[in-house]
């Protein structure tokens, strides 16, 4: 159970996620829904959300981490979780183009994490600069995989930071014309537990029609890398300056507990809040 007490901050951000579900005429640029639905991740993709979840859509998911101080990189496209769980998925796409899997069995995870290490020793460095704790690649929960028939690419990588273990659980997706990100926030101990319920609510993604990885033509934008470098972190790392848990860490600011982990806590008693602001529920059915 997370506790006001870990996350003093947590009140904050459930207010900020109530007010972004506020009535649909007071909200434009921001949706928020309850499940059983349809949550479509812009025009590219879309996903169920089952009764006993939340989704806020890419609006609303910036607007809370512009609210909570923190930087968005507007690729941002939706954060889902559960109404009674300690964890969150977030969603977002890069349109980086198609990239081809020709190296689906050349992937080498030795060398791969050799890498993230390297990559992460220059990174804290720049974490030291910027007040944040320095990092540890501890190593591989989960090897890289990719699924040739699905073209989906899954890891898991641990980290610790100042005592405490971070886990760095993603999914991408290849698309026609980029790739969907997926990140698991959970705390490393609740991963067995979690991993069915988190791996059913992927098996209902599917991409819009036009976006799909075997409807690649001739002439469409093509990746500047492959499947390792989106491991590894692609161009991002070299621009962000902060590796691999980039998305992670750069929430370990001093006096700060790991704010990714908050996403998950929102969702604790969030019916109860709502219902005490607005005497209703955030609106079910469909996010556009």
């Amino acid at each position: 159970m997370f506790t006001n007490k870990r996350f003093p901050w947590l009140p904050l951000m459930m207010a900020i996620l109530v007010l972004l579900a506020g009535p649909r005429t007071a909200r434009s640029a921001a949706n928020v829904m309850t499940g059983p639905g349809t949550a479509h991740l812009e025009k590219i993709a879309q996903v169920d959300v089952p009764a006993g979840y939340i989704f806020a859509d890419g609006n609303a998911t910036r607007a809370f981490l512009k609210k909570s101080g923190e930087p968005t990189s507007g690729k941002e496209f939706g954060l889902l979780m559960p109404t009674n769980g300690g964890w969150s998925v977030m969603f977002d796409y890069d349109p980086i183009g198609y990239v081809k899997d020709d190296e689906k069995d050349k992937l080498d995870p030795d060398k791969i994490l050799e890498s993230i290490r390297r990559g992460t020793a220059e990174a804290n460095k720049e974490r030291q600069r910027n007040g944040i704790a320095p990092l540890e690649v501890v190593g591989w929960d989960q090897p890289p995989k990719y699924d040739p028939v699905t073209h989906n690419l899954e890891w898991a990588i641990r980290g610790r930071s100042e005592g405490r273990d971070i886990l760095n659980y993603k999914t991408r997706f290849l698309g026609r014309k980029g790739v969907m990100g997926v990140v698991l926030i959970v705390e490393p101990e609740s991963l067995p537990e979690t991993l069915p319920t988190f791996r059913n609510l992927l098996a209902t993604y599917s991409f819009q029609t036009g976006q799909n990885y075997a409807e690649y033509r001739p002439g469409d934008k093509v990746a500047k890398y492959g499947l390792a470098a989106l491991i590894v972190g692609g161009a991002a790392v070299g621009a962000a300056k902060l590796g691999l848990f980039a998305w992670l860490a750069v929430f370990l600011k001093k006096g700060w507990k790991l704010v990714v982990v908050a996403f998950a806590a929102v969702v604790t008693g969030i019916k109860k809040f709502f219902g005490k602001l607005f005497g209703r529920k955030p609106d079910s059915g469909t996010v556009q």
